[in-house]
């Protein structure tokens, strides 16, 4: 792997981080603060085709690739992980359509998508059964034209916003069905936003489908791969958590290291105290691991390899090293730190949500290891 960024990917780099600074960054605390989606970021995101970098521009997108997709998604998260999140979402369901859809699906689904003229999600969790595929209850069923789908959906990330949401269902023969269904379809209503500790504002919420109708075309690969889909394009959704989990650990390390330099104690700054330059050297190791680890996963994705082990790593790795660097960022502060209205603690708050959505670590423990033994 060539570890310098070409021309075009630093040029990216830029340009998202002068967004992040200018447009994002003094949003960020009101977005936390009144748990809204922000429609506006969300639009701009789409304009400035950040939702469709991976992708090939017969698709839609602009064909930056893997890598420049992480680029980005860093540089977003650093100012606001709920925005940088919708970005990583939405690519999701656009993984599943790149990777499984027909031509006209791509047409249909992906190139909206990518463009940023619709928003995608997922809807895989289930109340009583959690992300266990074999516990699925949601059912599909055939009928005229297509298919009929039932059930409930819990904690899909932007439900009262999204324009269309990959659902998977049981089927009536063995295995599981990947739909992308629109969610304007008769049938198809969303619960009350859920009020989280963290990643506030993306509208985590419930999606129920009562006899919801969707078309042949609807349906994603084969009847049955809906597993297979799910495993592939979810992939991609570790990566993106792996990524806004580094976001917002440099995010923690930079206020730290600006706050130590002014604050003052015994005759001089807090930087030059051993306890403080300790906590200091730890945050900068874990949040440059993080970025080689997270950087390297997406240049395998790039060059066409599966990444379903490499992104457990990966999102395991950077989700832990995302609130070990928050947790140092907040004894640095003290007790500004836990201050409501002091970044930093938005931060501690956030990195905890990537331990949890996309996926527990418990879980990616579980993943890798049976990848290692199979």
């Amino acid at each position: 792997m060539d570890f310098n960024l070409s021309e075009q990917e630093k040029m990216l780099q830029g340009l998202a981080r002068d967004f992040a600074t200018e447009e994002v960054r003094p949003l960020a605390m009101e977005i936390d603060r009144s748990g809204q989606f922000p429609v506006n970021l969300s639009k701009e995101m789409g304009a400035r085709g950040y939702r469709g970098l991976p992708y090939p521009a017969n698709c839609g997108g602009s064909g930056a690739g893997y890598l420049s997709y992480a680029l980005v998604l860093e540089q977003v998260s650093r100012a606001s992980m709920t925005t940088g999140a919708i970005m990583a979402v939405n690519t999701v369901p656009e993984e599943a359509v790149y990777r499984f859809g027909t031509e006209e699906q791509k047409q249909t689904f992906l190139t909206p998508l990518a463009r940023g003229k619709l928003l995608g999600g997922i809807a895989f969790t289930e109340p009583e059964t959690g992300s266990d595929p074999k516990a699925i209850t949601a059912m599909s069923r055939r009928s005229a034209g297509g298919f009929v789908l039932s059930g409930q959906k819990q904690f899909v990330a932007m439900a009262p916003v999204l324009d269309l949401a990959m659902v998977f269902t049981r089927r009536e023969g063995e295995g599981l069905n990947a739909f992308i269904v629109e969610t304007s379809s008769p049938g198809v209503s969303v619960g009350e936003a859920c009020d989280t500790l963290g990643l506030r504002g993306l509208g985590t919420a419930t999606l129920y489908l009562d006899d919801v109708h969707v078309p042949e075309t609807a349906l994603l690969g084969e009847e049955g791969q809906g597993f297979e889909v799910l495993l592939e394009s979810i992939s991609l959704g570790r990566l993106g958590v792996a990524v806004e989990a580094l976001g917002v650990a440099q995010a923690a390390l930079d206020l730290s290291l600006d706050y130590a330099g002014k604050r003052r104690a015994r005759g001089g700054p807090i930087s030059r105290l051993p306890a403080i330059q300790w906590h200091l050297a730890e945050m900068s190791a874990r949040v440059e691991a993080t970025r080689w680890l997270v950087y390297h996963t997406a240049f395998l994705r790039d060059q066409g390899q599966g990444i379903r082990q490499e992104s457990a790593v990966a999102k395991l790795f950077a989700s832990r090293a995302a609130v070990e660097v928050t947790g140092m960022a907040m004894q640095v502060h003290g007790s500004y730190g836990a201050m409501r209205d002091m970044t930093v603690e938005r931060l501690y708050r956030d990195a905890k949500m990537t331990e949890i959505y996309v996926g527990v670590s418990e879980l990616q423990r579980s993943l890798i290891a049976g990848y290692m033994i199979e």
